[in-house]
């Protein structure tokens, strides 16, 4: 055989350059933190076909239903100042769920915090009703935080020193403080002069919070925004934020490094209570003007998807907050169309669904084996 030939011949097998083969393998993040940043927008898409779907079964087409809940919301001045005063007490209570959220302490309470703020503060004007202004703010802040942290310790109590879940005494504390606003709009305090509505009597002047111009929105605003900022100069900044994270990431760790986790528990829920309960006095304070039978619309449940959206951030927490705000007001401009303005809350169950889900999956990463 000729050198020619011989270099024509094929490759024998073992000479030849082998092909690299790579196999795969799941691995799991318990703590989901590493969770992709776009399973938030694509868990409110996914929420808005589903949605609408239902608004098209319905008989309607559901970009006219989403353009006017979008307009009602933020197509006008008035549109845009009711929904930052939606905003105010989903911000203060989104910021309180979110600390507790920093520790894996579930607060699902928001609501009967909150609550129990809004009756904590109708408390002074019924008791105290001829303080000046500069009196009756004050003292109606310090009972409604007072009031909100007490009840998060209802929570954190049983769940530090008899592992009782805080999930379900949370809850259940919700059920607690709605019977026991009803108790008071029904009962002692309802106005005399009402005609039967369930509700306190309107307070005065001196008992309402200043608004701007001819807006509702008042200074609830201003609470809401100075708590965001301290949330974030707290956590990111000081030691106790710190241990905050680290407890939140890897308790066991937090414990041997002598972190008293006990303690930051019970502080944590106070903080988160009392942030729930400002947001209620500022909805009797800067909005209702008295305690009244069904006052909120959920605005401690709706906190939770707006912590949870948010992923804890400050910063997202106020533009989560204005989305949600944003949403029931639009909810309620769609009325004039015909539908029912319920439909934020099914939007809002199903982007609280597609959250869920779409964090349950980003704990699963596909990782090549070397």
């Amino acid at each position: 055989m000729s050198k020619t030939q011989a270099a024509a011949l094929p490759l024998e097998p073992a000479e030849a350059p082998r092909r690299k083969r790579f196999s795969y393998r799941i691995e799991i993040d318990p703590s989901g933190t590493r969770n992709p940043w776009w399973i938030a927008p694509l868990s409110i898409l996914l929420a808005l076909v589903l949605c609408g779907i239902f608004i098209a079964a319905n008989g309607m087409n559901p970009v006219t239903v989403y353009a006017k809940m979008i307009k009602g919301a933020f197509g006008s001045s008035f549109g845009i100042t009711e929904t930052l005063v939606k905003a105010i007490p989903l911000l203060l209570c989104g910021i309180g769920v979110a600390i507790a959220y920093r520790i894996s302490v579930w607060n699902i309470g928001a609501e009967g915090q909150f609550l129990v703020g809004a009756v904590a503060a109708t408390a002074v004007t019924i008791w105290f009703p001829n303080l000046p202004i500069y009196g009756t703010i004050p003292l109606m802040i310090v009972f409604a935080i007072a009031a909100g942290g007490i009840w998060g310790l209802l929570t954190a109590i049983p769940r530090t020193y008899f592992q009782v879940n805080e999930l379900v005494t949370s809850l259940m504390l919700n059920y607690v403080a709605i019977l026991l606003l009803d108790y008071f709009v029904f009962g002692p305090w309802k106005d005399p002069k009402g005609f039967n509505f369930p509700g306190t009597p309107m307070f005065n002047d001196a008992q309402t919070l200043p608004v701007l111009g001819d807006t509702r929105l008042h200074l609830g605003l201003v609470f809401a925004l100075v708590a965001v900022v301290l949330y974030g100069l707290l956590v990111k900044y000081t030691k106790w934020g710190y241990e905050l994270r680290l407890i939140g990431a890897n308790p066991e760790a937090a414990k041997n490094a002598g972190i008293p986790i006990q303690r930051h528990i019970l502080l944590v829920m106070l903080i988160s209570g009392g942030l729930a309960g400002l947001a209620g006095m500022a909805e009797v304070s800067g909005v209702s003007h008295r305690l009244m039978y069904g006052i909120s619309p959920g605005y401690g449940y709706t906190a939770i998807i707006v912590a949870w959206l948010a992923k804890l951030s400050p910063a997202w927490l106020v533009v989560s907050a204005v989305l949600f705000g944003g949403l029931i007001v639009g909810g309620y401009s769609v009325q004039t169309i015909g539908l029912p303005s319920s439909i934020s809350n099914m939007i809002q169950g199903a982007i609280l669904f597609f959250l869920i889900a779409g964090g349950m999956f980003g704990k699963f990463r596909l990782r090549r084996n070397a």
